[in-house]
C-alpha cells in the first residue's frame, strides 16, 4: 500500500520537530556547563545590569550639568556682587563730591555763629554817611560832618577831567568824521563825474557802432534783394524756357499715341490721354470686319447648300 502525506500529517510532524528541538535546546541549558542557567534568567539580568549602568551615565550626566550650572551661577553672582561693589564704591564717592562741592561746611546756614574769622569779616561802625547802621543812638554821625569831602572833590575833579578829555575826543572824531565825509564826498563827486563821462563816451561810441552796423546791414540787404530778384528773374526766364520746350516737345501736344499705353496691358489704353486710333489699328479693324463678313457670308452659303440637299431628300423620298 501507498501512503499519502496530507496536510494534517506534515503540521503534526511540523509540530513534533519544533519540540524535539526546544526539548534538546533545554537539555543543552541544564547539562552543559558552559550555558547552564537553571533557575536564573540571565538576559533579563543582562538588561537590567545594562538599565543600571544607563542610569548611573544619566546620573552622572545630570550631577555634571548640575555642577557645570552651580559653577556658572558662582560665577555670575560673582561677578554681580562685584558690580555691586563697585556701584556702591562710585555712589559713594559721588556722594563724598557731591558734598565736597555742594555741600560745604562754609554754606550751612549756622555757619556765622562758629566762623572763625567774623570778627576779620564784620564791617567798621560806620562805614560811609549813609550807613543805615549810623542811628541817632549810635552817635556815630553828627550834624555837619563830612568824613568823605577829599574823596568827594577828588572823584568830582577826575569827573570833570573825564568829561573834558570825552568831550575833547567827540569834538576830535566829529571833525575826523566831518573830514572823511567831505572827502569821501569829493572821491564820489569825481568817479561819479568821470563814470559819467565814460558813460557819455560808450554812448556815443555805441551809436556810432549802431549806425554803422545799421548801414552795413542795409547794404547788406539792399544786395541781396537786388542779388535775389536777379535769381528769381533768371531762375522763372529758365523755367519758361523749359515750359515751352515740354509744351512744343511733349506728348500733349505732339498727341504721341504711346501716352495713353496703360500698365494693366497693350490691349488696354488710359482714357484721359487716348487721342484716338491709328491708321494701322484702323486698317486692322477694317480687315477683321472683312474677314468677319466673308466668314459670315460662307457660313450663310453653306447653311443654304444643306438646306437645299434637306428638301431634295425630302422630294425623293
Amino acid at each position: 500500500m501507498y501512503r499519502l502525506d496530507l496536510p494534517a500529517d506534515r503540521r503534526e510532524a511540523s509540530l513534533l520537530e519544533r519540540k524535539r528541538t526546544a526539548e534538546l535546546q533545554r537539555h543543552n541549558r541544564i547539562f552543559s556547563s558552559h550555558t547552564r542557567t537553571v533557575g536564573v534568567d540571565k538576559p533579563a539580568l543582562d538588561t537590567q545590569i545594562q538599565d543600571k549602568k544607563l542610569q548611573e551615565e544619566i546620573e552622572n550626566k545630570r550631577k555634571e550639568a548640575y555642577a557645570a550650572q552651580m559653577k556658572q551661577n558662582d560665577q555670575i553672582a560673582s561677578a554681580l556682587d562685584e558690580r555691586m561693589q563697585r556701584d556702591v564704591r562710585d555712589l559713594n564717592k559721588a556722594i563724598d563730591e557731591f558734598r565736597l562741592t555742594f555741600q560745604k561746611k562754609e554754606d550751612r546756614r549756622e555757619y556765622d555763629l562758629s566762623d572763625p574769622e567774623a570778627l576779620k569779616k564784620e564791617l567798621p561802625p560806620r562805614v560811609s554817611d549813609g550807613d543805615p547802621r549810623c542811628t541817632v543812638s549810635g552817635v556815630q554821625r553828627l550834624l555837619g560832618e563830612d568824613l568823605t569831602v577829599d574823596s568827594r572833590r577828588q572823584m568830582q575833579q577826575e569827573q570833570l577831567r573825564e568829561w573834558s578829555l570825552q568831550q575833547q575826543e567827540e569834538q576830535a572824531r566829529a571833525l575826523e568824521e566831518q573830514r572823511l565825509r567831505d572827502g569821501n564826498y569829493d572821491k564820489m563827486r569825481v568817479e561819479l563825474d568821470q563814470k559819467a563821462a565814460e558813460l557819455q563816451q560808450l554812448e556815443l561810441q555805441t551809436r556810432r557802432a549802431v549806425c554803422a552796423a545799421t548801414k552795413d546791414f542795409n547794404r547788406a540787404q539792399a544786395e541781396e534783394t537786388t542779388e535775389r530778384k536777379k535769381l528769381e528773374r533768371k531762375q522763372e526766364e529758365e523755367d519758361n524756357s523749359v515750359e515751352i520746350s515740354n509744351l512744343i516737345n511733349g506728348d500733349l501736344l505732339s498727341e504721341d499715341p504711346a501716352q495713353a499705353a496703360s500698365a494693366f496691358g497693350p490691349h488696354r489704353v488710359v482714357p484721359d490721354r487716348w487721342k484716338g486710333m491709328s491708321s494701322a489699328q484702323l486698317e486692322a479693324i477694317n480687315n477683321v470686319q472683312q474677314q468677319q463678313i466673308q466668314e459670315r457670308m460662307r457660313l450663310r452659303e453653306e447653311e443654304r447648300v444643306r438646306e437645299a440637299e434637306l428638301y431634295r431628300k425630302l422630294e425623293t423620298c
